[in-house]
């Protein structure tokens, strides 16, 4: 797995496998967990993604800057459909990638969320 952080942008890029997303998806599912991702010293790749049981409302995606991890934390519901689309990812026989960004009104991203885009194993863009 591969998190990189556009301090820029602020948005975080997810690169996995298959499994790695599905690892992901059942730990936010359940509520905990910790995933590790694949960093270079002094990149802006993060180490990994810790998932956290809170009682939301929503599901939220933050930077811990001090552990240089990403956070997932949310309520069982919100993090039920997160997990599906992580699962969606990482079973889709093509291309593509996900964009999660929180928007007002968002029905189950919590406000301060950072942008994601989580890459399918097929790469970038559909193949059909």
């Amino acid at each position: 797995m591969r998190l990189v952080s556009d301090p820029g942008y602020g948005e975080v890029d997810l690169a996995a496998s298959a499994e790695e997303l599905m690892r992901l998806a059942s730990a936010v599912a359940l509520g905990e967990g910790l995933v590790s991702a694949t960093s270079l010293p002094g990149s802006t790749a993060l180490t990994g993604i810790r998932v956290d049981r809170t009682s939301g409302p929503g599901a939220l995606i933050r930077r811990d800057t001090e552990q240089q991890i990403l956070v997932i934390s949310g309520d069982s519901a919100s993090r039920a459909v997160l997990a599906e689309n992580l699962q969606a990812m990482a079973t889709a026989e093509d291309g593509g990638h996900l964009h999660l960004e929180y928007f007002p009104g968002h029905f189950y991203l919590a406000e301060g969320s950072v942008p994601l885009v989580v890459n399918s194993p097929h790469g970038g863009m559909p193949t059909r």
